[in-house]
């Protein structure tokens, strides 16, 4: 049967703009659709903005401590309409630099969301559009629960957006995205109080890394209140809002910030009309080949409800242009992927957590260092930062890395090459430091601790 295209793709982020890239630099022709922006969250609500208002949060911090070195100026004034406009500045020029990389590998871009007609065929703004393959790569979105006044409840996408800054900000959630906020405008100079109703934000980490991010977060200022949770949200006559707790308590704040978690972003998308099983979460249902119960349809990234990380999704949209185009085998390792929390200081962590670890490994080794990294002893900061390695002792192998400290992201990037490696703990041990670095210390651990 003769079809319009060989491959087309709903959903131009980032495991979408990889997949059509790589298939159409493999001789394929395909076409993308997508009805927001060119790079999806990461590039336009997420990573990239995100790490941008990181940077800027950091500088009063930097500011303070420039103090110790001798340097010595007025106090700095933080406005938000440059950082909130240049940020946008930043985000159009990466959009038309999407439109580029797909031109050049002959993408053809239609703008408007696209729907399933059938199992080969995708309606975008009323036009038909035939395809031997399709790929559902259109990612996440955040969800707000309802309550009483949840309307007056931001998302992290809009946030980034507020006509004014929020001198008082309420952030509820206790993921990635929930810390780093509360971060964000906590280094900003809002008040911020981060509410979660668990015992401890970051579920699914290293019990240690927790307990060590809670306390450093603490000391530069966010309320952490942790087993509470919102009941309703009143706006008043002013424009402020009454939060209204399940501790019975209240808070007067000028934004509400929800970041309880992301939907797949399949409403609309005329799934009735084709066989796509979803999971019992609502993601959609793929086999290790990204395929989903109708042959002609894939899906990867966000949507099919792994690890919602860019890196992630790019290296699936790679794999799967490959496989179906290059002939290659489609596998993609998923063990001891790095990732960073964004928060203040970072969080760094590669493979198992100690808790993990000790589930699966019948002797595991721990070495671990606290301390103060050097800049802080002249700039007066009383932040401390943490380092954790994990090992197999019947093996000698690394099964996990953990760090809380300034930099992680970029410490962990190439211990992450060393453990997907295989590296032992006597390949760190023959590893001469670079000294002084904070990163040295992963080199340098010698006893093991036993808590």
């Amino acid at each position: 049967m003769n079809y319009d295209y060989d491959l087309f793709v709903i959903g131009a982020g980032s495991g979408g703009v990889r997949a059509s890239r790589i298939s159409g630099s493999l001789g394929a022709k395909v076409a993308i659709c997508e009805d927001l922006y060119m790079g999806g969250t990461c590039v336009n609500v997420g990573c990239v903005p995100k790490k941008l208002y990181v940077y800027a949060s950091e500088y009063a911090g930097y500011f303070r401590d420039a103090r110790g070195f001798g340097w010595q100026a007025p106090e700095p004034e933080f406005d938000w309409p440059t950082l909130r406009d240049n940020k946008k500045a930043e985000i159009s020029r990466l959009n038309g630099i999407y439109d580029e990389i797909l031109g050049a590998a002959n993408v053809e871009i239609i703008k408007g969301r696209g729907r399933f007609v059938d199992a080969h065929t995708v309606d975008v703004n009323g036009h038909h559009y035939s395809a031997e393959r399709i790929i559902i790569a259109v990612g996440g979105w955040p969800f707000i629960p309802d309550f009483p006044g949840s309307e007056y409840a931001v998302s992290s996408n809009e946030v980034f957006d507020l006509d004014q800054f929020p001198k008082r900000l309420a952030v509820v959630g206790g993921g990635y995205i929930a810390v780093e906020f509360a971060g964000i405008f906590n280094g900003l100079g809002a008040e911020v109080t981060q509410l979660y109703r668990g015992e401890l934000f970051l579920r699914g980490f290293d019990n240690e890394v927790r307990d060590v991010a809670a306390t450093e977060i603490a000391k530069k200022g966010v309320d952490l209140r942790f087993e509470t949770d919102v009941i309703s949200i009143e706006k008043l006559s002013n424009g402020s809002l009454i939060v209204h707790l399940s501790t019975g308590e209240a808070l007067i704040v000028d934004a509400v910030l929800y970041a309880t978690g992301r939907k797949p972003k399949l409403t609309d998308l005329g799934l009735d009309n084709v066989n796509v099983a979803l999971t019992d979460k609502g993601f959609v249902d793929v086999n290790d080949q990204y395929q989903t119960s109708e042959p002609s349809i894939y899906a990867l990234g966000d949507v099919i409800g792994g690890m919602a990380l860019t890196p992630v999704a790019l290296e699936e949209g790679m794999a799967l242009a490959k496989h179906l185009y290059n002939n290659e085998p489609c596998e993609l390792n998923y063990n001891n992927i790095a990732t960073t929390v964004f928060c203040q200081p970072n969080i760094g962590t590669i493979g198992v957590t100690e808790e993990q670890a000790k589930a699966r490994y019948p002797n595991v080794v721990k070495y671990r260092s606290h301390y103060r990294a050097m800049r802080h002893n002249l700039g007066g900061s009383d932040e401390r930062s943490m380092m954790k390695l994990l090992v197999d002792g019947d093996t000698d192998k690394m099964v996990g890395m953990h760090m809380v400290g300034g930099d992680a992201g970029e410490i962990m990037q190439g211990f992450a090459v060393a453990m997907r490696m295989g590296a032992t703990k006597a390949d760190f041990d023959l590893t001469v430091g670079i000294h002084p670095t904070a990163a040295e210390e992963f080199v340098t651990m010698r006893e093991p601790v036993v808590d």
